[in-house]
């Protein structure tokens, strides 16, 4: 039974680079949770000028900058 169980965790993983997906998947992850977090932190540092420009008021720059940095507009 033992050699039954090692076997089949060994199976799963039968390659070593089965082993690195998961955390590239997470590494990748935080990447984008910290893009976001900087870029909404960005945002919210731009002058009323600055905002203009780009088509948002400053309730729309602080209303993106509130939101959590695991909000990601682009997961859904």
């Amino acid at each position: 039974m033992k050699g039954q169980k090692g076997f089949a965790l060994a199976a799963t993983f039968s390659h070593p680079l089965q082993l690195a997906q998961p955390w590239r998947r997470l590494g990748r992850q935080l990447k984008r949770w910290w893009q976001l977090a900087e870029q909404r932190r960005q945002l919210a540092m731009l002058g009323d000028a600055q905002l203009k420009d780009i088509g948002l008021s400053r309730a729309d720059a602080l209303q993106e900058a509130e939101r959590p940095f695991w909000d990601d507009p682009c997961s859904h």
